[in-house]
């Protein structure tokens, strides 16, 4: 029965916007408030356009939420009673709930290199990305998010110079085609990359490499790594060692079963054992899921067991440009490709179905 049962959504990220619209249409009469620090929604995945100086459409989560029937508490989680099944709150009463979902995604992580926290800019939240460059830009880390900041920051500012600094090649761990295409496009732009830079100090002026050398910057970009909030640990759930929750094959959490986990803040079982890797392609349906386990057990039933494979992988290059890396069910590149404006095209056509597939549009 879902008759006077809360469920309480922490996080309106992808992961916590696709599980509070999934639980509005299944969850029965059940009450659904979403939490989140924020007013508004800005698609993570178009951070790296802001910064480059582009307009990114931003959604108002009150009126958003309020037409599916869902409450919308701005407020920031500050601790969870998990016996009295309570979320503190940095304003306003606390809130209870009969289940919880965590959802608070990811943030930037650069801990482990003197001054990266002090002196390097980062885009992996909308208040880190108000910033713009200019000048000799680092943007260290040659990941997905460094390989599309670099590309969309020398396309857009090509006055700019732009620097890729890695200890890999732009793209490593895909097949040799997208990374071939990867450089050739980075060249074309005018991207400086440096595939053997491991930085070790990041100063106001730069960064400092493994061998010694110091790379002169007006702006340094930190975007190899990322953590969570440290709300799960130290509301006493089980946790990794990275404070991602630990959950079953249900995203239920190992520790407290009232609680489900899903995004970047949960640990999901995926491919050849691995954990499912922090991305918008594993929010939204580890979020629906998360959404449909609890709306199966407050009607009594078995939840479906999830199905999920990673398909494809899309890397923007500026945008005009983009790789679409097909994957193997073991999430291993395939041979098939997508490059070019046709690959652009798909891109972007993926992110305004993230967009969809969260209740944007």
């Amino acid at each position: 029965m879902t008759g006077n049962q809360h469920i309480v959504v922490l996080g309106a990220g992808y992961a916590g916007l696709a599980a509070a619209k999934r639980l509005a249409g299944r969850a029965g009469d059940a009450r659904v408030t979403v939490v989140d620090a924020r007013a508004e929604f800005v698609e993570r995945v178009r951070l790296h356009q802001q910064v480059a100086g582009q307009r990114i459409r931003r959604w108002d989560l009150a009126e958003l939420l309020q037409r599916k029937g869902i409450r919308f508490v701005q407020a920031r989680a500050t601790d969870i009673d998990t016996v009295g099944k309570r979320v503190e709150l940095d304003r306003g009463a606390a809130i209870d709930y009969d289940v919880l979902i965590y959802a608070l995604g990811s943030l930037a992580d650069p801990v482990g290199v003197p001054g990266a926290g002090e002196f390097a800019r980062t885009v992996a939240t909308p208040e880190d990305s108000t910033w713009t460059a200019g000048g000799t830009v680092a943007v260290v880390g040659a990941g997905a998010t460094g390989i599309e900041l670099a590309a969309e920051l020398a396309e857009s500012q090509p006055d700019s110079r732009v620097l890729l600094l890695g200890p890999d090649e732009p793209g490593a761990w895909l097949s040799a085609t997208a990374v071939a295409h990867i450089r050739k496009v980075l060249e074309r732009l005018g991207v400086e990359i440096r595939a053997d830079a491991k930085v070790v100090e990041v100063t106001a002026d730069g960064v400092r490499l493994a061998n010694g050398e110091f790379v002169a910057a007006d702006t340094t970009v930190w975007t190899t790594g990322f953590g969570v909030p440290d709300l799960a640990a130290r509301a006493g759930l089980a946790v990794d060692g990275a404070g991602r929750v630990l959950t079953d094959e249900s995203l239920r959490s190992l520790s407290h079963p009232d609680i489900y986990a899903a995004g970047d803040s949960a640990v999901v079982a995926g491919p050849g054992g691995r954990s499912l890797r922090m991305a918008c392609a594993t929010a939204l349906p580890t979020g629906k899921y998360a959404a449909d386990v609890v709306a199966a057990r407050m009607r009594g039933q078995d939840p479906r067991d999830l199905r999920f494979r990673y398909v494809f992988q899309c890397i923007g290059l500026g945008r005009r440009d983009a790789v679409i890396q097909f994957l193997r069910a073991d999430d291993t590149p395939a041979r098939t490709v997508l490059r070019g404006r046709f690959g652009a095209g798909v891109k972007e056509l993926v992110v305004r179905g993230a967009a969809a597939g969260a209740g944007l549009r």
